[in-house]
């Protein structure tokens, strides 16, 4: 069956705590979700702000292929004629060819919130309608609260989508507004709704018991043929239904057609460009599109997929275009190394007992606070010196830092480093933005006329986690830091009860690391080392 795809991330969405686009967000996600066969983008209230109301004036310009853009509003006021109704204009002058309009269903609401009768809201919701299709618009009638409103009063909140069916609206979308409605109770209340009127039933939920994608399907099931969520899962207060979520499950579990196959590939690469544009991390355990949805740690886990990687995964990843990942870490087996090295045809150039060695290597430090599954650069040089235990670019003889306090608050540091490397002692001296930065330069003198090319490693996160808090300030701390040199990113990590030294290990790895990759003539080691984190 063809399910419509209804997406407000950009309205729904930015209600959600700490999400926030500019208009040139919301312009370039509208095309992305167009270029992914959404089948309607709902921008934004026109008349509630300034953004949205320059979004919709913009967005006029795009040239969509697919999608429907929508402005979402509200019923007219009870004390404004429809045809002079400030929200209702801007609803028409944003030219959308869908509207989005929601009214009151519980009768609670209708008598306490807007303190008029219920006939009235009758009213409200037929000339509101019946006005936008008037105008040639497409009308997609949000029943807001209907599931509470439908337990309170089930003739009342039938009455209000008869008003809006009768009215000409083109679909009648159930919304559980405040999250709190059961799978199974909502089930049934769709089913009774199906049975009630004809046309398309669509369902917009919240997430607030978590059963947000369930709830959606099982609307699905129940009849409903128009879903709407937002990418994410975000929205107000614990979201809205994750859409990509329910596209793959209707598309991958329960043979429906939504975007289709092809498009459906698309599905992790727009959720990370949104999530990038919100500037919000894309949860790593976000079913089908997240970092970890299809990450194996167990070695037993590992072992099985090996063979066959359904024994752990309940579909292809890059079906809906993520990929399969192997965890490093103390619970990690042999079959979680040789994953990493099989792929490069490399397996064989670590004996067993090299094996052996690397994985309790890597045990050993993950024991000691390192953390292996974020460090990918950190576990990339275990590999490399591993497979080229002969290698041996410098030593570090010694470093110093000095931070002196300014007036106003202001703090100086100097470092001072000394290293040893085939050709003798190289020494530098630096002062910078802080311990950390005056060494990153003093490290990198000292390597420069060896190694130049080093010079385009650039850091570009630097995290501090405290491991055991309840020791205080002589807690040992985990140093993660991000790195860049314009092709690819890693990170490494150092674990010490000095934050400094920390810092210190983690960036000593992180140019280590370089210098092999510099010094490499193997393609084929370049592979098996490939960077197996995230990346879209």
């Amino acid at each position: 069956m063809r399910i419509q795809t209804f997406d407000t991330t950009l309205r729904d969405g930015t209600q959600g705590e700490a999400v926030s686009f500019t208009v040139e967000d919301k312009l370039a996600i509208s095309i992305k979700l167009d270029e992914l066969g959404i089948d309607y983008i709902e921008g934004g209230w026109p008349g509630s702000n300034p953004k949205d109301k320059e979004f919709f004036a913009r967005a006029k310009d795009l040239k969509l292929k697919h999608a429907k853009l929508t402005a979402f509003g509200s019923t007219r006021f009870a004390r404004n004629p429809v045809e002079q109704d400030r929200n209702v204009i801007a609803l028409l002058e944003a030219e959308t060819p869908a509207i989005a309009i929601f009214g009151k269903t519980w009768d609670f609401h209708v008598t306490q919130a807007l303190g008029i009768t219920l006939e009235e809201n009758l009213t409200l919701i037929r000339e509101t309608v019946s006005y936008l299709k008037q105008h040639g618009r497409e009308v997609i009638y949000d029943a807001e609260h209907f599931f509470d409103g439908y337990i309170h009063n089930r003739d009342y909140a039938l009455e209000t989508l008869r008003a809006a069916k009768d009215a000409g609206a083109d679909v009648l979308c159930l919304c559980d507004t405040n999250g709190g409605t059961m799978t199974t109770h909502l089930s049934h209340i769709v089913a009774d709704v199906r049975a009630q009127f004809d046309g398309i039933i669509g369902i917009h939920v919240h997430n607030d018991s978590d059963v947000a994608v369930a709830n959606t399907l099982a609307a699905v099931e129940g009849g409903a043929t128009h879903v709407q969520g937002c990418m994410n899962g975000y929205g107000e207060r614990t979201g809205n239904a994750a859409l990509a979520s329910v596209i793959a499950n209707l598309e991958l579990k329960l043979g429906h057609t939504t975007i289709g196959p092809d498009k459906l590939q698309g599905l992790t690469q727009v959720c990370r460009y949104i999530a990038e544009l919100a500037n919000l991390p894309l949860r790593r355990e976000q079913p089908f599109v997240g970092q970890s949805a299809f990450a194996h740690k167990g070695g037993i886990h590992v072992s099985a997929v090996m063979k066959d990687s359904s024994t752990y995964e309940h579909i292809a990843p890059e079906l809906v275009g993520n990929r399969q990942r192997v965890l490093v870490s103390d619970l990690s087996g042999r079959s979680n190394v040789v994953y990493k090295l099989k792929q490069a045809g490399l397996a064989e150039r670590l004996n067993e007992e090299s094996r052996r060695d690397l994985l309790e290597r890597i045990k050993e430090c993950e024991y000691l606070g390192y953390d292996l599954e974020a460090a990918d650069g950190t576990f990339e040089l275990f590999v490399r010196e591993a497979l080229r235990p002969g290698s041996h670019f410098f030593d570090i003889e010694g470093y110093e830092v000095n931070i002196k306090a300014g007036h106003g608050g202001q703090s100086r540091a100097t470092a001072t480093v000394n290293i040893s490397s085939n050709d003798g002692v190289h020494s530098a001296t630096a002062t910078g933005h802080g311990p950390v930065h005056a060494l990153d330069v003093c490290l990198r003198q000292c390597l420069a006329k060896l190694y130049p090319q080093i010079a385009d490693v650039r850091l570009t996160d630097y995290k501090v986690r405290v491991l055991d808090s309840k020791k205080g300030t002589a807690a040992k701390v985990r140093v993660l830091v991000e790195w860049s040199d314009h092709r690819k990113s890693w990170a490494t990590v150092g674990v010490s009860d000095d934050v400094i030294e920390a810092s210190w290990n983690a960036m000593v790895d992180a140019l280590r690391l370089e210098i092999m990759r510099l010094t490499e003539t193997d393609s084929d080691l370049d592979k098996a080392v490939v960077d197996y984190c995230w990346g879209v």
